[in-house]
């Protein structure tokens, strides 16, 4: 089972904005993989190059935004496009604001335990009375989420892809990080708590990772442009 990270950056500044010291693509990135996510696919305009500097050596994959006049769903659709073409076998998505730059690597893996459970179903992570993001958005979904309407927001398509029928699934996973946007400092969270109880026995995540030597080189960013190919 494949599921890949879709970072959404409304432009080059909210992918560089400042996460606890950090660039907030690359938080994301890193958390993403933490959690068991891939590939990571960074949807962020670049004009100064600047974005791919901040993703260099990490696991993400810079591509650029599709035609503005396709609004939120347009850019998940070239996310999520890319994401196949990097990894034909991956079926789902978290679809992933860079806003969101608290997110607890655990949720991640829940969140992936979760749709290997209910494959068909979108899920979403809750915490007190607020649903938040990441949302795993399953593959097949795909062209559905490409004919919802350019004008409406995020968590408007997730309502409109619920209104179509899609079950939809709000996991109580106790990360505040899932709802409480960059805004707020790490250190003002209230605290993680995590699900009550784990979904379903724990993957070994590590597996992949512990077969690069701990000395590899960093390698440079990776891009992929579908409008070049």
């Amino acid at each position: 089972m494949t599921v890949a990270a879709v970072i959404l950056a409304a432009s080059a500044a909210s992918a560089l904005s400042d996460a606890a010291g950090r660039v907030s693509v690359r938080r994301i990135a890193e958390t993403a993989w933490a959690g068991g996510a891939m590939p990571l696919v960074v949807i962020a305009a670049d004009p100064e190059g600047r974005v791919g500097a901040a993703l260099a050596g990490s696991e993400g994959v810079l591509v650029p935004p599709a035609a503005l006049e396709t609004g939120p769903a347009g850019q998940i659709v070239r996310g999520m496009r890319a994401a196949v073409e990097l990894v034909a076998s991956s079926d789902a998505a978290l679809v992933w604001p860079a806003r969101l730059t608290w997110v607890d690597a655990e949720t991640v893996t829940m969140l992936i335990q979760a749709h290997g459970l209910a494959p068909a179903d979108v899920l979403r992570p809750r915490w007190e009375d607020a649903d938040g993001w990441p949302v795993l958005v399953p593959m097949s979904l795909l062209e559905t989420v490409a004919g919802l309407a350019p004008d409406r927001m995020p968590d408007q398509l997730i309502a409109d892809l619920a209104a179509a029928g899609v079950p939809l699934r709000s996991l109580d996973l106790g990360d505040p990080g899932a709802v409480i946007d960059r805004d707020t400092p790490i250190d003002a969270l209230p605290p993680y708590a995590g699900p009550a109880e784990p979904l379903s026995a724990p993957p070994d995540w590590g597996a992949a990772a512990a077969e690069a030597p701990d000395d590899a080189a960093p390698v440079g960013v990776r891009r992929l442009d579908p409008e070049a190919r």
